[in-house]
């Protein structure tokens, strides 16, 4: 996903940071799924390591939501909730059919979410834009978000390179 533009404006930014919960709360909602949605032959030949992986990238999601959320209610606007976006989730995709299924979609979210952001940091840093939150403090909490995403994208693919 590229941003293709500054942000200039209070409304851009709280639209953006949006993006970015409901993109954690797809994550989350994917991961905490994962293994129930899962034959149970395929859930019980899931190990601990990949149990661990999912657990820990439901609970850091969460823990990205809540740090966005706090970003968007300094300029004063409302989220979508994790539940809508879990009733979404579960209508709209299919489990996937096996351990490497899982693995898979797990390094697409967390990818996808690394990437946006990337790219939203970009949009902020090329703005000479003021905010209703202070700059530094959400070009903070953005760089702290994408460390973790660019961790959990080793993570998952450590695990694949070592099932390879």
């Amino acid at each position: 996903m590229s941003l293709g533009q500054r942000v200039s404006s209070d409304h851009q930014l709280t639209r953006l940071l949006q993006i970015g919960v409901v993109l954690e709360e797809v994550v989350e909602s994917r991961a905490a799924h994962h293994l129930e949605s899962l034959p149970a032959a395929e859930r019980e030949a899931i190990d601990e390591e990949v149990r661990e992986l999912l657990a820990e990238a439901a609970d850091e999601s969460a823990d990205h939501r809540e740090r966005l959320e706090a970003l968007i209610d300094e300029l004063d606007a409302e989220t979508v909730s994790y539940e809508d976006i879990n009733e979404l989730v579960d209508a709209r995709y299919g489990a996937p059919e096996d351990t490497d299924g899982v693995l898979y979609d797990q390094l697409c979210n967390e990818e996808t979410a690394y990437k946006f952001y990337d790219d939203l940091i970009e949009a902020i840093e090329a703005s000479d834009g003021k905010f209703a939150v202070d700059r530094d403090r959400v070009l903070e909490t953005l760089r702290a978000i994408r460390e973790e995403e660019k961790e959990g994208v080793e993570d998952v693919t450590e695990i694949m390179e070592r099932r390879a």
